[in-house]
């Protein structure tokens, strides 16, 4: 079999994987966010916290809910790392150092896992499982909290309240993350995945049956429950530093192929939970038609620009092989690149930096959509709604009438709120990038002089701020620089925008619904799609381009 025939039947397996669990999936996370009843480890947790989970919350309680708790898990984050030393399980490594602590911390807390640090040379058991791990669920649940205090907004009429924060975050770690966690882990485990508490072992180096007389260290750890957990709720942060091109991490193509499912499912599916509560689930296939052309569009063109191979050396390994584990091949390797930058995952199974020029530019602009196709745990629906925002009202200048989106009017006051969602973002990477290029020392870190130099700052600045988390590899990011201002674009990156969608909400619940009229646009319809995928592009280039264009775009050209 080809290696290319090989790549699209994996992308077929794929696609029907996730379609026979969209309609389960995503009715499900509908049933939990709408019920009214609770369970006793959730109260438990209630009483445990001091919150009422049956009392409602206005916008701004409910913001003051989602920092609050962000800035104590940084807090305790930080303070495990900075106290290693002295914990138990810490495999003898240091306290981590407070810069690195403090931007690890923002990280994790933000769902972006940056990583700039080799995980199994720096964190100990402890703070991997009570720490590192606590947080890909906690995370991953408070952006799907505001996610679906979002749709209430455009669910709920004459009112400000969007519902519970505590409650929302309680059910969708106890009720979601964690069962599907606990299930992805156990078949991680069958496919090969480690899970253990293991200190390190000297293991010695042979080729051909004969010692080469050196030798490597390797830890165990609790891997596959914190790696199904790290792609279930796009987190992206590995225990080792080769993330999941680590054979402990994902070892066959069978778990490659299961980890990009699993990075999918429910950015996908919660497009069905969005058409559930607002009563009107052909407005989510609209959603999911949106992100699904544009996921799979790039993942065809990253596969065809990996594949369209020039000269003998890359004909004889069927495609760019450089940076590629053999065990996946550029099929399969393609697909995760493209899934794990359209998402807020970040996990990598292969070198962003050894893609083609154009291949990597593809990774660059996926996150510069803004991660909404699908898009992270909760993030990815919030930012695709604030698009479907602005379409609508561009759809509305354009035949003259006011806007509406499901049945509320997108007036100056919601599209100002929109406006600020979409510019915050790209000020963060347009702006350090620039900084950081312009300033004496920063551009030292760069392995590659150059536009590839270039792509490599501004790939880690578009990761930081998009609370991607990957790298392009390349760079050297643990300086105090790009420790304190990735910590800033990720801290910025994540809650700004969370600001404006809950002011949203808030403005959106107030209002009375608009009855539907003839000349009212049906934002259910394959022409509304095409309209909001052309403004997901035509946004996201006009802003991004001429930064494209110094990096990836001048190597791939000139290549």
């Amino acid at each position: 079999m080809s290696p290319v025939l090989a790549g699209v039947l994996q992308l077929l397996a794929l696609v029907a994987a996730l379609a026979l669990a969209y309609v389960p999936a995503g009715t499900y996370m509908a049933r939990v966010y709408s019920s009214k009843r609770h369970l006793r480890v959730e109260r438990w947790a209630y009483r445990a916290i001091g919150a009422d989970p049956d009392t409602e919350m206005t916008w701004t309680a409910y913001l003051r809910g989602v920092l609050a708790f962000s800035v104590v898990g940084v807090l305790f984050l930080y303070l495990l790392m900075r106290l290693q030393g002295v914990l138990p399980g810490s495999l003898g490594f240091a306290s981590v150092d407070p810069a690195q602590s403090f931007n690890t911390a923002v990280s994790f807390v933000t769902n972006t896992n940056w990583q700039s640090y080799y995980g199994e040379q720096t964190m100990g058991h402890v703070v991997q499982t009570a720490g590192l791990a606590v947080q890909n669920f906690l995370s991953a649940a408070v952006g799907m909290a505001v996610a679906v205090a979002l749709v209430r907004g455009f669910a709920r009429a004459r009112t400000g309240d969007l519902g519970n924060f505590w409650a929302d975050l309680v059910r969708g770690t106890v009720r979601i993350l964690v069962p599907a966690a606990a299930i992805a882990a156990v078949v991680l485990v069958a496919c090969g995945v480690i899970q253990n508490f293991s200190g390190i072992h000297e293991v010695g180096q042979f080729f051909n049956g004969h010692s080469t007389g050196g030798s490597q260290q390797w830890n165990g750890g609790a891997v596959a429950s914190q790696e199904a957990i790290k792609e279930l709720g796009t987190n992206g942060g590995g225990y080792f530093n080769a993330n999941s091109a680590h054979p402990f991490e994902n070892p066959t193509p069978f778990t490659n192929l299961f980890e990009i499912f699993l990075i999918l499912v429910i950015p996908f599916s919660l497009t069905r939970t969005f058409g559930v509560l607002v009563g009107n689930v052909r407005q989510g296939h609209a959603v999911l038609a949106t992100m699904f052309t544009i996921w799979l569009g790039f993942a065809a063109l990253m596969m065809w620009t990996e594949f369209a191979h020039h000269g003998p050396a890359l004909q004889a390994a069927g495609g760019a092989m450089e940076g590629k584990e053999v065990r996946f091949g550029v099929g399969s390797s393609s697909v995760f690149a493209v899934s794990t930058t359209l998402t807020s995952t970040g996990a990598v199974d292969s070198f962003h930096s050894s893609f083609t020029g154009l291949g990597g530019g593809l990774t660059l602009l996926s996150m510069m959509l803004g991660e909404i196709a699908p898009g992270g745990t909760g993030s990815g629906l919030y930012g695709m709604m604030i698009l479907a925002v602005i379409a609508v009202f561009v759809a509305g200048l354009m035949v003259g009438r006011t806007p509406e989106y499901l049945g509320k009017k997108i007036g100056a006051r919601e599209m100002k709120l929109a406006a600020c969602y979409i510019l915050i973002t790209p000020a963060l990477v347009l702006v350090l990038t620039a900084a950081s290029v312009a300033l004496p020392t920063p551009p030292h870190s760069t392995l590659n002089p150059g536009a590839h130099g270039f792509s490599e700052i501004l790939y880690a600045f578009t990761s930081a701020a998009n609370n991607n988390g990957s790298a392009f590899a390349g760079l050297n990011a643990n300086t105090d620089w790009f420790n304190t201002t990735t910590a800033l674009a990720m801290l910025l990156g994540r809650f700004l925008p969370m600001v404006f969608v809950l002011a949203l909400a808030g403005s959106l619940a107030g209002q009375r619904p608009v009855p539907v009229t003839a000349g009212t646009l049906r934002t259910e319809k394959p022409l509304f799609t095409g309209l909001l995928v052309g403004a997901v592009l035509i946004i996201t280039g006009l802003t991004y381009f001429p930064a494209l264009a110094l990096g990836p775009l001048a190597e791939g050209l000139a290549s």
